[in-house]
């Protein structure tokens, strides 16, 4: 008696995953691979794909794009979960974005460069926090992004604590500029005021 042989498994239709060149990916595959996942970013020439978020990185996203927006000025535009392009194999997401007001030029605009961004605004997850509080920051700095957030849930009543760190731009590296909670107030890249309680992200 002769076992029957084990079939192969297959890939059902439409779960194929791209496979990378040699070199890895770059920004114009980022843009032009079919049925990529949405928010798919470029790291190091590696495709990173997002895993679902939590309410905490939702709801903070809004609190915070709603305050920026209420201050800022008009050589200046806010943006949520757009691609930046940091150099040929760097294609990150930030959650948001201060952008130069000149940089938006269309509505069907899909990327910004580096030199656009004021702000990038980094809200940490479980699944992401080695990028979001090592690989992205150190990548910002060296595409000399001014100033970087780093929002983390905290304590017992998970609230936010907001780290904002501005550009040396000697050393091309992030100093700490403020550690908030309750009350995000920052006077660059503009003046701005944000209730970050949790009584803020509850009424959302």
């Amino acid at each position: 008696m002769t076992a029957e042989p084990i079939a192969e498994p297959t890939a059902e239709p439409g779960c194929r995953w791209p496979v990378p060149p040699r070199d890895g990916y770059t920004v114009d595959d980022l843009f032009t691979l079919p049925d990529l996942p949405p928010h798919t970013e470029l790291i190091d020439g590696s495709l990173v794909f997002v895993s679902p978020q939590r309410d905490f990185h939702s709801t903070v996203i809004d609190l915070l794009v709603a305050g920026l927006r209420r201050t800022v000025p008009k050589e200046m535009k806010v943006r949520r979960e757009m691609t930046v392009v940091l150099d040929r194999r760097n294609g990150p997401e930030p959650d948001i974005s201060v952008v130069r007001a000149e940089a938006v030029t269309s509505r069907e605009l899909t990327r910004f460069q580096a030199a656009d961004i004021l702000l990038a605004v980094e809200v940490a997850s479980p699944d992401s926090e080695a990028r979001d509080r090592d690989t992205k920051p150190h990548k910002y700095a060296a595409a000399g992004i001014p100033h970087f957030w780093l929002v983390e849930m905290t304590g017992a009543n998970q609230r936010p604590v907001v780290r904002a760190y501005e550009l040396d731009p000697v050393s091309k590296a992030y100093a700490l500029t403020g550690t908030h909670r309750d009350l995000l107030k920052v006077d660059a890249p503009y003046d701005i005021a944000v209730d970050i309680t949790s009584d803020a992200l509850d009424a959302l």
